[in-house]
């Protein structure tokens, strides 16, 4: 008899839910089961939006619980979002709760943080693009609204370290994830002396930063008591959930293109170096971390955000639409009669989208989305326009030029984005798999274990495990024609 299929825990958290996926590597494939899913919503308390972290932490519990049930696993691996953080003092205990990134308190820090390091020395030794809500902008609102916290604090750690701390009682941060906080020098990888003295941090105020596939360590026996488990091992798989999901692009090649698609689109390409010059900075494109030392470079956009925004505007007015119904009645708009920048601002905070969507429109002089189906192809057919945007700056940064999208993540269960992605760039997109997260979570953890080889066999293995859909472009000239009245929406 053959060795016994090795399996592993993947918690994969999302901005409004999260979920323990057991994955099973079995005949060159990965099987996945997911044994828990649970809600991860925000409490607004007094003013502040936090992350339930202790809530969390509850759901990890319950999820290995579940997972024993299902069999043995080697292994925990956590990914979630980026940027977030949380404070702990000296004794290693958790001052309050994970602020969440859409807290308002960054308002204005963008500035004030310029004034205290200049945008141009900030971009050359982080390569991040700068968006509201990056840790060094929420940390600054510490700094200038709440230094007493600052005090307090010994220690900071990003949402997923602050997870494995919690089960391990290491404190250690993932470098895909320290490399979204536009305070760690991505040339260099270490966190930024320059960077730290201009917000007044101290240098142990930073924990020590590992490589992604790194193993934490192990479960704590309290834990394992509490639980009835056995001792686990806990890795630090590429955390950020951006990364984890690069990991699951199921290509051969070394230079490929991909979006992943969910609340948020990143859209980027996996380099050996960071590319950081005058280009980038003035489009705004970002370096990140990614598996094995790389960088990914990136463009953040808003993604299906404003479709959930919506759906969950009409189920308040009494209205519960699946998406698939809206996406049915999106393909019955006529398409092409508006369209919206998907990263203006007004479009950010959460509220009724549909009303802002219409306003948005009414002020640019186009012609008002009334119905459902309108709203929402609006929204599609920006979002691919947008993409095509952003490939323009990718390609006109790196000199090169792209023929073939890898669209990964759950946004590709809209088949018409899919395709008015394709049509809009003019590339063949290759949409799949829908679950990249989790299975580059669970790739990273095999890899870690030495079940699997290196990221190419990783890869190798994603293709076999899931389908993926080709997409044709077509329509090329009436595209081009939209594209060009796209262009006169954006801010």
């Amino acid at each position: 008899m053959g060795e016994k299929a090795k399996s592993v825990l993947a918690f994969d958290f999302g901005a409004s839910s999260g979920r323990a996926i057991l994955g099973t590597l079995e005949d060159g494939k990965i099987a996945m089961k997911e044994v828990h899913r649970f809600s991860n919503d925000p409490v607004t308390v007094n003013g502040t939006m936090y992350w339930d972290t202790l809530r969390q932490f509850y759901e990890i519990k319950q999820g290995m619980i579940k997972a024993k049930r299902c069999g043995d696993f080697e292994s925990i691996g956590i990914d979630t979002w980026g940027v977030d953080f949380a404070l702990l003092d000296e004794h290693g205990e958790l001052l309050e709760n994970a602020i969440h990134y859409r807290d308002d308190r960054t308002q204005g820090m963008i500035e004030d943080v310029f004034s205290k390091i200049s945008k141009e020395r900030l971009y050359e030794i982080t390569g991040n693009e700068f968006m509201y809500f990056n840790t060094i902008f929420q940390m600054n609102a510490l700094r200038e609204k709440r230094p007493w916290m600052l005090e307090r604090a010994k220690k900071f750690l990003f949402t997923p370290d602050l997870l494995g701390y919690f089960l391990t009682g290491n404190q250690k941060s993932e470098y895909t994830m320290a490399t979204t906080s536009s305070m760690y020098d991505i040339r260099n990888k270490q966190w930024s002396k320059e960077v730290a003295d201009a917000l007044e941090l101290k240098e142990d105020f930073f924990p020590e930063v590992i490589e992604s596939g790194t193993v934490i360590g192990e479960l704590k026996p309290e834990i394992c008591e509490e639980l009835s488990i056995d001792s686990k091992k806990v890795i630090a798989v590429a955390s950020h959930d951006t990364q984890s999901a690069s990991v699951a692009v199921p290509t051969q090649e070394e230079d490929f293109i991909f979006i992943s698609c969910g609340t948020w689109s990143l859209y980027g390409t996996e380099l050996s170096e960071p590319a950081i010059g005058k280009r980038s900075l003035e489009l705004s494109v970002t370096n990140e971390g990614s598996y094995g030392g790389k960088v990914n470079f990136l463009k953040n956009i808003t993604g299906l955000w404003m479709v959930q925004e919506c759906r969950r505007q009409w189920i308040r007015e009494g209205q519960e639409y699946s998406f698939g119904e809206l996406e049915q009645m999106a393909a019955k708009a006529k398409p092409f009669r508006s369209y919206i920048d998907v990263d203006a601002p007004e479009f950010v905070p959460a509220g009724n989208m549909p009303r802002r969507i219409r306003e948005f429109c009414q002020k640019t002089g186009q012609p008002v989305p009334k119905t459902v189906g309108e709203i929402v192809c609006c929204i599609n057919q920006s979002l691919a326009l947008k993409y095509r945007n952003v490939l323009e700056k990718i390609e006109f940064c790196l000199d090169k030029k792209y023929h073939r999208i890898h669209m990964i993540g759950g946004g590709i269960q809209s088949k018409m984005l899919c395709q008015m992605t394709a049509c809009a760039n003019h590339c063949e997109v290759m949409a799949g798999p829908v679950e990249a997260t989790a299975l580059g979570n669970l790739a990273v953890q095999f890899m870690a274990l030495g079940e699997i080889k290196d990221i190419k066999e990783a890869r190798r293995i994603v293709a076999n495990s899931e389908n993926v859909m080709s997409y044709e472009p077509r329509d090329a000239e009436a595209w081009d024609a939209a594209y060009e009245e796209f262009k006169g929406v954006l801010r």
